[in-house]
């Protein structure tokens, strides 16, 4: 059901340090930084030693990377979706019961070729998001 988690951080060198040794100590590690040309490195990513899969995610506060798409702070929720069809209709749910666009349903080839996801803010203000990361034909 969940694919991972993210929370933001006011220091992400500091908290990155943080993370390193406190996950370390049960198998886990860095597997992944989104470095956003022009931006920097504004996240990384966390999962079991040896995975390719992050499933824990510290990073800026994405209203401090997006301020125009972001202005409800650093936490969201990333459930795991069965098809890109399913997200589609996990977005437009969303929005027909009120929840506000964060990002319309779409490949984000940034993370990976084949990352297809769909963000919204819901009733609270809390970011929410449906993914998959296989290729479809």
């Amino acid at each position: 059901m969940i694919d991972h988690l993210s929370v933001g951080v006011s220091d992400l060198a500091r908290a990155k340090r943080f993370y390193d040794d406190v996950l370390a100590t049960i198998g886990c590690t860095c597997i992944f930084t989104v470095d956003v040309p022009g931006v920097g490195v504004v996240t990384h990513g966390y999962g079991e030693i040896g995975s390719d899969h992050p499933r824990f995610w510290i990073g800026l506060p994405e209203k401090r990377v997006d301020a125009a798409a972001n202005a409800e702070g650093g936490t969201h929720i990333c459930f795991q979706a069965k098809s890109r069809k399913d997200i589609d209709a996990f977005y437009a749910a969303a929005i027909k019961a009120g929840g506000k666009d964060n990002g319309k349903p779409g490949l984000r080839p940034h993370y990976h070729p084949n990352y297809y996801g769909a963000f919204v803010f819901d009733l609270d203000g809390n970011k929410i998001e449906a993914c998959s990361h296989h290729p479809e034909s």
